[in-house]
Parts: structure tokens; C-alpha cells; sequence
């Protein structure tokens, strides 16, 4: 029987380059989540080739059944509600959910995860740095217009490099939270003076572009890092907002006290309650498949109770700024319980990893900087459709991927 041949060199460095591009592209598809929504899209198809070249398939991690789940309940929903077409948007944001799959599939070791989380810093700097200049304009338009800076800003304000400050600020949530598990429990990093100064431009970018609610899930990530740290750190954290608040910077005291006593419809309290009361209303009234994607804003006003006064206050009303009111209301309650088992599931298979895995683990890392992420995301999310933004999603996507790539390293060796 003759020898079957040898692969020629040609071949071999080709594969190897098909190798390489699968790792590139998707660690590329990942950080470019904060940089540009084109952009992450475009390199999320080409990290999808190159794994299905050098693969022949994609790698499934355990969160496939309540996707698939959350596909159905979708199609579901679309089909139901008599508008399919305009259904259109969010079948087509089923494609960002491949970077869940993708990046588990390319990404293959955690240095290779490093390379995404330093990653992540850059560009989350980079972008908070932009946020920054944004900032000095818009103080300086105020001030040449003579007018109140709050009262201009809130309605205006950073969003570093994408198009509103909801989505800015999520990156930057997302972001800090990873640079902190990064210098907290990485046994490797030495990047420290540059992840240092990352975190600073990067917190406040976060601080100035004064979203409330992303302050409320950066601060809970923070205290669950800090928490596993050492727990006495914990105590640091009502020091750290106690002496922001004294000392004011670029009037951030104002907005932080609008949580309890907002001034009238400049601050959303009002109209994201009245929102939510819709909500339910539509809920109560189309329990099991919802109004149908993308028909939260049309059908809104149909659904506002005779008992809430007119004018409504001003505000946004296309969505519910609710993670769990909206995708109930739209896609129905048993679209929220597939929500709530996907992002569930992650997080036990995080926690279980984290707690079988010794403290001196370099996985460790990003097990916590994940667990903090989706406990910063969901809390948030009680105040703003953050996962309707594709370029938080696809972040938040990544890094549950990366979560999956470090919880190998947690089982028993037999």
C-alpha cells in the first residue's frame, strides 16, 4: 500500500494562513464593536468565512437552544401580528448574534482573548477620548449662546464614536468593567500603566456622558470585581461616589440627584414610567406572542390608559427603555423567559467556572469581567433598551463568547 502523500508546504502555510485569519478576524469583529456598527458587521462576515474555511463548521457553545428558541419566538411574533415587513429590522438583527458563535468558534485561547479585552480598552479609550473634545465643544457652545449648560446638555450630549450617548455610554460600562478585571485579577498583564490611564479616560467618558442608568450597572459590576478582590474594597465605593458628588466635576452632582428629584420632563423619569405602564398594557392584552416586533412605537398611543394626562411629557416613545417590559411586550412573555434563560444560562456556566477555578487562574479574569458585564447590562437594562442597540448587543455578545472560550479551563482534570 503506498504512503499517502504529504501535504506540500504550499498547502500547509496555506492552511496556516487560514488559520490565522479566522483568529484575526474575529478578535477584529469583536473590538470593532466600539468603533463602528458597519464595520463590526462587515468583519463578522469575513471572521465568519475564514472559521467555516478552516473549521468547516462553527462551535456551538451551551446558549444555541435559547437562541434558537429566541428565533422562533420572533418569527412567531412577526407572523402573528399582520406585519411581517415591518418586522424586517429585527430578523435582520438576528445576523449580530453570530458574533456570539463566531467569536467562540475563532478565538481558541486566552491569549488570544487578551488581544480582544486589550483591544477593547484601545478603542473604548480611543472613543472616550473623542467624547471628550465633544464635551469642551459643547461646553463652549453653551457658554457663546448663554444658556443653561444642564438644560442644553442633557438633550445633546457625547457619544464618542457613535451616533447617540445611550449606545456611547454602554460601550463604556462594558469597557470599564473589562480593563478593571483586567488590573484586578490578570496574573500577566503588563500593559498596567496604559490599562491605568484607559480606565481614567474611559470612566469619564462614562461620567461626563451622564446616563444614569449605565452609572447605576457600572457601579454594580464594580462592586461584584471588587467584591471578589477583596470585600473589604467594597466599602471604597460609597467613599468614591461621596467625593464625586462633593467635588462636582463638570457639574455631574445635578444629574446624579435628577434619580430622585428630576426637573419636569428635562429629566426622563416621567415619561420612562408612563412607558412602562404601556407596557403592561400591552402585555395584559397580547400575553403570549406580543404586538409584534417593531410595533412597540407604532401602536404605542393606542395602549396609553385614559387615567394618564395629556400632553404625555416629552420624550422618546418609538421604544419602552426597558429590557424586560419591551421584548414582553412586543414579542410576548414567553419571548422574555427565552431572554432571561439565555443570559441566565451564561451566567451560572460563569459563576460555576469562576468558583471551581483557584484564585491564581489567568482564566479567572474573564470569567469575572464577564459575570460583571451581564450583571451591569441587565441591571441597566430596567432603564434603557440597551440590547436594542446592535452595537452594545454585539459587545455584550462577544464577550459571552470569550466567557465560553475561558470556562474550559475550570473543569477538573481527570
Amino acid at each position: 500500500m503506498s504512503a499517502a502523500p504529504l501535504p506540500s508546504r504550499s498547502g500547509a502555510s496555506e492552511a496556516a494562513r487560514t488559520a490565522d485569519a479566522a483568529v484575526y478576524l474575529s478578535c477584529a469583529a469583536a473590538v470593532a464593536t466600539m468603533v463602528s456598527i458597519a464595520g463590526f458587521e462587515i468583519l463578522l462576515g469575513l471572521a465568519l468565512i475564514a472559521v467555516l474555511l478552516r473549521d468547516r463548521r462553527l462551535r456551538w457553545p451551551p446558549l444555541l437552544w435559547p437562541f434558537a428558541a429566541w428565533v422562533v419566538c420572533t418569527l412567531l411574533s412577526a407572523a402573528a401580528s399582520g406585519h411581517i415587513r415591518g418586522a424586517w429590522p429585527q430578523a435582520r438583527k438576528l445576523y449580530v448574534f453570530l458574533m456570539l458563535f463566531v467569536v467562540f468558534s475563532g478565538v481558541q485561547n486566552l491569549r488570544q482573548v487578551r488581544w480582544i479585552g486589550l483591544g477593547w480598552a484601545a478603542a473604548a479609550s480611543a472613543s472616550a477620548a473623542w467624547s471628550l473634545e465633544q464635551f469642551v465643544r459643547k461646553t463652549r457652545a453653551a457658554q457663546a449662546a448663554h444658556v443653561d449648560f444642564y438644560t442644553a446638555y442633557v438633550a445633546d450630549r457625547i457619544t464618542g464614536f457613535m451616533g447617540h450617548w445611550m449606545t456611547f455610554s454602554g460601550h463604556m460600562m462594558i469597557a470599564l468593567l473589562i480593563i478593571g478585571a483586567l488590573l484586578l485579577f490578570s496574573r500577566r498583564v503588563k500593559e498596567t500603566p496604559w490599562l491605568t490611564a484607559a480606565g481614567v479616560l474611559v470612566g469619564a467618558g462614562l461620567l461626563l456622558a451622564e446616563t444614569r442608568s449605565m452609572w447605576g450597572g457600572a457601579a454594580l459590576g464594580a462592586v461584584v470585581l471588587l467584591w471578589m478582590k477583596r470585600r473589604w474594597l467594597v466599602l471604597a465605593a460609597p467613599v468614591v461616589v461621596g467625593v464625586l458628588l462633593l467635588a462636582n466635576p463638570m457639574g455631574v452632582r445635578e444629574r446624579a440627584l435628577s434619580i430622585v428629584r428630576p426637573r419636569g420632563d428635562l429629566d426622563s423619569n416621567a415619561f420612562r414610567s408612563i412607558a412602562r405602564t404601556v407596557g403592561w398594557e400591552m402585555i395584559k392584552a397580547h400575553p403570549l406572542l406580543g404586538v409584534g416586533p417593531e410595533q412597540v412605537g407604532p401602536q404605542f398611543n393606542d395602549y396609553v390608559p385614559a387615567s394618564v394626562p395629556r400632553p404625555l411629557p416629552s420624550g422618546y416613545y418609538g421604544h419602552l427603555h426597558n429590557v424586560y417590559f419591551h421584548y414582553a411586550a412586543e414579542r410576548g412573555l414567553p419571548a422574555l423567559l427565552v431572554l432571561l434563560w439565555f443570559v441566565g444560562r451564561a451566567l451560572f456556566d460563569f459563576v460555576r467556572a469562576a468558583l471551581r477555578m483557584p484564585a491564581e487562574a489567568e482564566a479567572r479574569w474573564v470569567l469575572l469581567a464577564a459575570i460583571a458585564v451581564i450583571l451591569a447590562v441587565m441591571s441597566s437594562g430596567f432603564y434603557e433598551l440597551n440590547l436594542g442597540d446592535s452595537e452594545v448587543l454585539a459587545a455584550f455578545l462577544a464577550v459571552l463568547a470569550v466567557g465560553y472560550v475561558a470556562a474550559p479551563a475550570a473543569e477538573p482534570v481527570s
